[in-house]
């Protein structure tokens, strides 16, 4: 399950360092990026969002008035040069705060609290999801999520492995990712998902699972073992 978020940052290095880092996140989809408080006050009067980056010293409204001025039910992870914010952000409940300049390992450390929180928010909003559809051949397939072991890019399809069977579709990995929970089955290449509860070894950024060795990418190798909890 992917966080939407913003970012609100009227520094324009600091507004692109942010949005690299949330792009390298396979669980964050950024949405809207704003130089200024009120298009974002603007925004977030008609839009909910999982996560926002929130620069504090802003001109004509800044972070802490942006978050006394509406009722914000989101993540908020405070971005900012000035230390003496901290105690003020937290009276207002938020996420995190990241002191700039910080590093890509302190930023996933925050958004990982995020991930978590709005997890647990979510699990107690709705049912968790234990199965899908998938369209293979000419029917709707259901699946329970505990019965896949992993799922292999090949070419134009993907390949669901079950411990007995294997079923072709032409359903994306970013579909997938949208539809079932990272905690459960998590991208680690751009061609492999695997489930969490069937690896059985990680060696080398190697996965194994039964036969079965399953790379694990750059890009996806932070945020998969911030995952595990590694």
């Amino acid at each position: 399950m992917k966080l939407s978020c913003i970012i609100i940052e009227d520094e324009p290095l600091a507004l692109e360092r942010t949005k690299e880092y949330a792009m390298r996140v396979p669980y964050l989809q950024v949405i809207a990026c704003f130089d200024n408080g009120l298009d974002a006050l603007s925004f977030l009067n008609a839009n909910k969002v999982d996560l926002i980056f929130l620069d504090i010293r802003m001109d004509e409204l800044s972070g802490i008035q942006l978050l006394e001025s509406v009722k914000i039910t989101s993540e908020v992870i405070i971005t900012t040069a000035y230390n003496e914010y901290a105690l003020k952000g937290y009276d207002l409940n938020v996420t995190d705060y990241l002191l700039k300049p910080f590093t890509f390992a302190r930023f996933i450390q925050a958004v990982d609290k995020a991930q978590v929180r709005t997890g647990l928010q979510r699990k107690e909003e709705a049912p968790e999801n234990k199965f899908l559809f998938v369209k293979t051949e000419y029917r709707l397939q259901k699946l329970f999520l505990q019965e896949i072991l992993y799922i292999e890019g090949m070419r134009d399809y993907r390949r669901i492995h079950l411990a007995d069977k294997r079923i072709m579709t032409l359903q994306t990995f970013k579909e997938f990712e949208q539809q079932i929970p990272s905690q459960i089955i998590c991208r680690v290449h751009k061609s492999w998902m695997v489930a969490i509860d069937k690896i059985e070894s990680i060696e080398r950024d190697r996965i194994r699972i039964g036969d079965t060795y399953i790379p694990v990418s750059d890009t996806y190798k932070t945020a998969f073992y911030e995952l595990i909890g590694r």
